[in-house]
Formats: structure tokens, C-alpha cells, sequence
């Protein structure tokens, strides 16, 4: 494979899952590390995307941006959050998970919607403070340098102590057999305190990620009530999901 393809590769498994480790990377374009990491810190000189400690990250989890221009499959996670906003009524009690979608998904929220919202994102809270009828209550504990989300026991134990009528949340990783799935444990444990948090998970998923599956599981599929894609219901990749106790929109 060519350096230009390789870090191409790079790019869009970063944009694709926002986070990867270097050593996933090498695994999957059959290279060493050391030749991944070099790819890495010249697309990061390049701005292409960060850099960070084992990994990278994607410009648009990273770098909260009101402009939206360095966020992946934009207009398929506006398609997701637009389907995801007709679940709500006015006086609903929610909760928005951190990450792309879900920030697309607080930025259309309509400003004549009356919302109680919780949040365990930084960028998410920001843009629910534009809201004139959102009442926002932000979940504080360590946060996240790379993604802003709070995490850890202070997180965890506030969660415990609510039930929201749905929670949005996103995945890394999404499979019929293994279910939600991620690479880092701490963000499965905060995931798993958010779904306990709700009467009703809502999963926003853009459809690339299907069908994919990392290392530490966060629920089955069927813990999950609804899973939006930007696909219409009926479209055939989401066929072997339909068996799964989960609502597909």
C-alpha cells in the first residue's frame, strides 16, 4: 500500500469512529506502529487531524466548531438528529450523550421545544444553552481532554440518580451479535450509567458503522428501544438489526 493510500486509510477510520488507537490502525493496514505513528503526526502537522497519546482523533470531536465544517457525514448526522427529534414532546426529561451526532442533534433541537436536558457533554451543553426553553443541567466529572464528555465515578454516580424518559446516546461500534462496543473502558462505563439513566436508550448511528465491533461491550442491541440511521427502515443493510427488539427509524 502506498503512503498516500495508507494515510487516506487513516483518515477515514478516524473520521468514521472519531477516536482509533495507533495499534487498531496497524492491525488493520497490516504495517507497524511506528510506521502508523509516523503517518499520524504528519497528518496532524498537516491539520488533518490530532494527534494524541496512542491514537487520533478527528477534527470534529475534537475542536468544538460552530461552523460544523470539519465534521464526517454531515449531512447523514443532520438526516439522523432531524428523525431523532420527532420522538420529543414538549416537557420531555432527556439526556444527550457526547459526540458528533448527538451535538447535531442539540444544535436542530427547535427553539420553541420545552426541555429538561441533562448532558455528560461540554460542546452539547454549549449548544443547549442557546435554547430558550431547554433548562440545561450538565453531569460534571473528569472530563475528557479529547472528546469533553465527563467520565469517572463522580459521573457515574450522578447518573445513577436520575431516570430520563430517552437517553441519545452514540457508539464506536455497533453489531447485531456483540452489540454497542468501544475500545475505552472508562467511556463503557459512563455509556452503561447513561442507558440505566433511561427509561428508553435511543441509539444515533450513521450506517458505515454497522456491522463493526471493538473490544469492551457497552449493552446488547436489544437493551437499546430505537437505533436511527440516515437510511430509510426498510433499506436492506439494516434487515439482520430487525430481529433485535430494537425499533429501527
Amino acid at each position: 500500500m502506498l503512503k498516500e493510500e495508507r494515510q487516506h486509510a487513516i483518515l477515514n477510520e478516524v473520521e468514521l469512529h472519531n477516536k482509533v488507537l495507533l495499534t487498531d490502525l496497524a492491525d488493520k493496514l497490516n504495517v507497524s506502529v511506528d510506521t502508523v505513528r509516523r503517518d499520524v503526526k504528519e497528518l496532524d502537522e498537516e491539520n488533518l487531524l490530532v494527534k494524541v497519546h496512542g491514537g487520533a482523533v478527528s477534527l470534529g470531536f475534537a475542536n468544538h466548531s460552530p461552523q460544523r465544517n470539519n465534521v464526517y457525514a454531515l449531512d447523514k448526522k443532520v438526516a439522523i438528529a432531524k428523525k431523532a427529534i420527532a420522538l420529543l414532546r414538549n416537557n420531555s426529561v432527556i439526556l444527550i450523550d457526547g459526540g458528533t451526532t448527538c451535538l447535531e442533534l442539540a444544535k436542530l433541537l427547535p427553539t420553541n421545544l420545552k426541555l429538561t436536558c441533562f448532558t455528560i457533554s461540554l460542546p452539547v451543553a454549549m449548544e443547549l444553552l442557546r435554547k430558550p426553553n431547554v433548562e440545561t443541567i450538565f453531569i460534571g466529572g473528569t472530563l475528557s481532554r479529547d472528546s469533553q464528555i465527563s467520565m469517572g465515578p463522580s459521573a457515574i454516580h450522578a447518573l445513577s440518580e436520575i431516570k430520563v424518559d430517552y437517553s441519545f446516546i452514540g457508539t464506536g461500534y455497533v453489531d447485531t451479535e456483540f452489540g454497542l462496543t468501544e475500545f475505552d473502558w472508562d467511556v463503557v462505563q459512563t455509556k452503561k450509567a447513561v442507558i440505566n439513566a433511561s427509561k428508553k436508550a435511543v441509539l444515533l448511528c450513521i450506517s458505515e458503522k454497522l456491522n463493526s465491533q471493538h473490544r469492551f461491550k457497552t449493552c446488547s442491541l436489544n437493551v437499546i428501544n430505537t437505533m436511527i440511521t440516515e437510511l430509510e427502515p426498510w433499506d436492506t443493510k439494516l434487515t439482520p438489526f430487525k430481529n433485535q427488539n430494537t425499533q429501527i427509524l
